[in-house]
C-alpha cells in the first residue's frame, strides 16, 4: 500500500464535503479548479492530492463525481469500518460516544470504559460502558486496534501504556498530553488547547 503524506490525509475529507455537497445538488462531473474553490486548497495542491486516486480527469470537464467520491473513501479506508474502543466516558468521551458521523466515516465505538462506578454497566448513546479493569481482557478477546483517550491528561500515558499492553495498534489522544508508545504504534493528537489559543490569540488581536 502506498503511503499517503499526512497533509493530504487531512485535506481529503474537505474534498468529500465538496463531492458530497456536489452531488446533493445532482452535479455529474467537477474538475479539480473548482474543488479547489470550494476547499479553499491551492489547484497544484488539490490535483497532486487527487493523483493518489489514480483516477484520470477528462480535460473539458473534469471526474465523475461518484467515482471521485467513492475513491477519495476508499483512500481514506471509511469504506471499511473499524471497531474501537474509548477510555474515559466524561462530558467529551460522552459526545463522542454519540457522534453518529464517525460510523460513517469508518469509525464505530462498540465500548468505553470510565473507572466511575456510577458509569460503569450503564448505556450512553446506546454504546455500553464497562470498568476500565477490563479493557485489556475484552480488547484481546475482540481484536480491537484502535483505543480513542479522553481521561484527565495525568491518565493519559497510563491509559497508553494498557491500550499498548492491550494489543491496540492505533491511538486517537484527544487530551493534550504527549504520550510515549513504541515506535509501531500510530498516535494521532487532537490537540483542542492548542486550536483554542490560536483562536483566542488571533480574536485579541484583531480587537
Amino acid at each position: 500500500m502506498i503511503k499517503i503524506p499526512t497533509s493530504t490525509l487531512k485535506r481529503l475529507p474537505q474534498y468529500l464535503e465538496v463531492l458530497r455537497q456536489l452531488k446533493r445538488a445532482g452535479l455529474k462531473e467537477v474538475s479539480a479548479t473548482k474543488i479547489s474553490v470550494f476547499a479553499d486548497v491551492h489547484p497544484t495542491l488539490v490535483r497532486k492530492d487527487l493523483s493518489f486516486t489514480n483516477l484520470s480527469s477528462s480535460p473539458k470537464s473534469g471526474y465523475k463525481v461518484n467515482e471521485l467520491y467513492n475513491a477519495i473513501e476508499k483512500l481514506l479506508n471509511w469504506n471499511d469500518t473499524s471497531a474501537s474502543f474509548l477510555v474515559g466516558v466524561g462530558h467529551l468521551g460522552s459526545a463522542l460516544l454519540g457522534y453518529q458521523e464517525f460510523a460513517q466515516k469508518g469509525l464505530s465505538i462498540v465500548a468505553g470504559f470510565d473507572n466511575d462506578l456510577k458509569l460503569v454497566n450503564t448505556v450512553v448513546h446506546g454504546v455500553p460502558v464497562y470498568s476500565a479493569l477490563d479493557f485489556t481482557s475484552m480488547a484481546i478477546k475482540e481484536s480491537i486496534h484502535i483505543g480513542i483517550i479522553t481521561v484527565p491528561p495525568e491518565a493519559a500515558q497510563l491509559i497508553a501504556d494498557i491500550m499498548v499492553h492491550s494489543g491496540i495498534k492505533a491511538i486517537w489522544n484527544f487530551t493534550p498530553q504527549k504520550i510515549i508508545v513504541p515506535p509501531q504504534i500510530i498516535v494521532e493528537y487532537v490537540d483542542m488547547f492548542a486550536s483554542l489559543a490560536v483562536l483566542s490569540r488571533r480574536l485579541a488581536e484583531k480587537e
